[in-house]
């Protein structure tokens, strides 16, 4: 920050950025609006309207738009009688200003096994100065081996104009892009977000034919997050297939993987508390959570099945197994919330929201393996112990006594 504050002060004149090297999917600018439409002054006030607004976000340090960037250019303004009477025309004037400024290629040299082209042209001297470039001579004919030469101002006044440098165009539209650039360290969320909410009025009263959409860190992260969950549906089946082998039972893998959905919400927790925006980085973390978090879920249940009385539903010896795990899962889970630390030590925008969300979610299943697990077990896997078997008792029992007293019933004829 103190080297971008310092360049600016020092180049005015230039657009001076000082990114830090990031991570992620890669962007031109962190925050973009695009606005379509045909008409490109139409578009270029537009975005000049949309730049006006963006340059009052707290964190914005420059801003751009496609169609404003403009290039210089010579404007010949000729006069056709003078161009009669030197011998000329149009085309030999826009020629021969082309091959003294641009270059004419008058050969070619080999280097190694590549031929490359020799290119000649006046030096950067002439070319940058605009009186020089006035006092540039034509050829207007050759007699008896004599060059006739004509000065350029003698058939055209010369002068400096500008154009756009580029026309720029999205799905073969037209479009104008609003760029900006914002402090090292700060998300692009929290610019996105008050941009968006101030703009909104603005953007809603586009004329007919006009569209935008929105583009930077926000459209890239939905370009990755998409990319990533292509492959969540097969990564999905690998999982259960996994769960289900290893366990022989659907039931058990359900009960792992509701542990793994709730460890998501768990996480997103976490990162709420602690103030973080939901990014890319906290959708990376989210989608490494499951992995983690379902470990301590697969040693309870895998400690419960060990142990004849546990196994069999009964609640006090599921209670024993898991206070007797318990140690164990408690020093796992410190010890991966602990790896995370020097992460969330490092501060900045990036790290601290994958940090939170992994540890946070791991806390949370620590507690869902030690409660929901062994609960859900007795539940889902032992239909026969003595919880559910009370319960199906007085449902039973019930019904004998309502025959009974259907058959004292006196009956009248």
């Amino acid at each position: 920050r103190e080297l971008q504050v310092k360049l600016d002060k020092q180049f005015p004149e230039a657009r001076v950025l000082v990114r830090q090297l990031e991570q992620g999917p890669p962007f031109p600018a962190p925050v973009e609006l695009r606005i379509y439409g045909p008409d490109l002054n139409q578009l270029r006030e537009l975005g000049q309207t949309a730049r006006l607004d963006l340059t009052q976000i707290e964190d914005v340090i420059h801003t751009r738009d496609s169609l404003t960037e403009s290039r210089p250019k010579i404007g010949l303004n000729i006069n056709e009688e003078d161009l009669k009477l030197s011998g000329l025309d149009n085309l030999q004037v826009a020629r021969q200003v082309d091959a003294t400024l641009e270059g004419a290629v008058g050969g070619s040299i080999l280097e190694e096994t590549e031929e490359l082209p020799l290119r000649v042209r006046v030096d950067d001297q002439v070319r940058g100065d605009l009186d020089r470039i006035r006092s540039l001579e034509l050829l207007s004919r050759r007699e008896n081996g004599n060059s006739h030469w004509v000065p350029l101002t003698s058939v055209a006044n010369v002068e400096l104009t500008s154009e756009v440098s580029a026309i720029t165009r999205r799905n073969g539209r037209r479009v104008n892009t609003v760029q900006a650039y914002i402090t090292a360290g700060v998300l692009p969320a929290d610019v996105f977000q008050p941009y968006e909410q101030k703009i909104q009025s603005f953007l809603d009263q586009l004329p007919p034919d006009y569209s935008y959409d929105w583009g930077g860190e926000a459209s890239n992260r939905d370009d990755a997050v998409g990319n990533l969950m292509s492959s969540v549906g097969v990564l999905m089946v690998l999982m259960v297939a996994t769960l289900v082998l290893s366990f022989s039972s659907f039931r058990m893998a359900a009960i792992i993987g509701m542990v793994g959905t709730l460890s998501i919400g768990l996480g997103m927790l976490a990162l709420k508390m602690f103030g973080f925006p939901f990014g890319f980085m906290a959708i990376v973390g989210s989608m490494g959570l499951v992995g983690i978090a379902i470990n301590d879920s697969i040693v309870v249940l895998t400690a419960v099945r060990t142990q004849e009385k546990s196994r069999a539903g009964d609640p006090e010896g599921v209670t024993e197994v898991v206070v007797e795990e318990t140690r164990h899962v408690l020093a796992t889970t410190f010890t991966t919330m602990a790896g995370f630390i020097p992460l969330l030590l490092a501060g900045g925008g990036f790290w601290p929201p994958l940090a939170i969300t992994i540890a946070g979610g791991v806390f949370g299943a620590t507690i869902l393996a030690l409660s929901f697990v062994p609960a859900a077990y007795i539940i889902a896997m032992c239909p026969k112990c003595p919880v559910n078997r009370f319960q199906r008792t007085q449902s039973v029992s019930s019904e004998p006594v309502y025959e009974e007293q259907r058959q004292l019933q006196p009956v009248s004829v």
